[in-house]
């Protein structure tokens, strides 16, 4: 997948991973400099972010995003940002963790690792919504990194994964 910024062309490291297939189980540092667990069934549902630069259109998309979230209750989205294993700034917004691939996990599972100039080795803009079952539910890759993500999709998708699940599992 070719992803564009200005006058650059990159491209996707791996495919990412598809709709449906079970999330990925990584180990990302946190803001306390130790290994915290994301993805896989683990009956919440799931929100990660991946950026390869922190800028301040990016942070107001972030805070509009955190705002149309629903937080708390049986319907809590646990939200995560993740960058990759560079120095980037914790933008400590409120509900939504900041996580470094430090293990390079996360872009290697998730097929979101750029390769190219400017910013090879960094994580694409993208979300990926995993399911209380551990299903990626709905992604969005950025085809330009400039582009704002659809909020309106993602909201009526996170809304479809919440209503379907029913804790079962699939085969119940």
């Amino acid at each position: 997948m070719q992803i564009k910024y200005k006058t650059s062309t990159m491209h996707l490291e791996d495919m990412p991973l598809d709709v449906g297939y079970a999330s990925e189980v990584v180990k990302l540092k946190g803001t306390d400099g130790k290994l915290h667990t994301l993805g896989g069934q683990n009956g919440k549902t799931q929100l990660f972010i991946t950026a390869p630069f922190i800028d301040k259109e990016f942070l107001e998309e972030l805070t509009l995003l955190n705002e149309m979230l629903p937080h708390g209750g049986a319907y809590e989205v646990n939200t995560a940002l993740v960058v990759a294993d560079t120095p980037h700034a914790n933008p400590n917004l409120q509900r939504i963790d900041f996580f470094i691939d430090s293990e390079n996990e996360f872009g290697d599972f998730y097929g979101t690792r750029l390769q190219g100039a400017p910013y090879g080795s960094e994580l694409t803009k993208s979300l990926i919504l995993v399911s209380k079952d551990g299903a990626i539910f709905h992604d969005e890759f950025m085809k330009d990194l400039s582009d704002k993500f659809n909020l309106d999709t993602l909201l009526r998708k996170i809304s479809a994964a919440q209503i379907c699940y029913t804790g079962k599992g699939c085969h119940s």
